[in-house]
């Protein structure tokens, strides 16, 4: 499941046709609740600062890489409290 918020970039007919094809349930918080997915808003801040701001992907297969690198570095080995710092 995508649980989302209703930003325009989320709500394309194209994402809800492509989710549809792939068996993903898509869902919507409720308009003006961003707590309602708080983990995901403090994630996609940090991805869209440490990541998405600052690098240049140069096709789909760089930015598939250079996502997976970050996605481990963000799991595994940068201090938060699920890692006990």
């Amino acid at each position: 499941m995508i649980v989302s918020d209703n930003g325009t970039e989320l709500t394309s007919n194209a994402i809800l046709r492509w989710c549809s094809e792939h068996r993903i349930e898509w869902h919507y918080i409720a308009p003006g609740k961003p707590m309602q997915n708080g983990f995901v808003e403090s994630f996609n801040g940090r991805m869209r600062d440490e990541l998405l701001n600052e690098t240049m992907f140069r096709n789909l297969a760089h930015a598939r890489v250079v996502i997976a690198a970050w996605a481990v570095d963000y799991n595994t080995r940068r201090p938060h409290s699920a890692l006990e710092y």
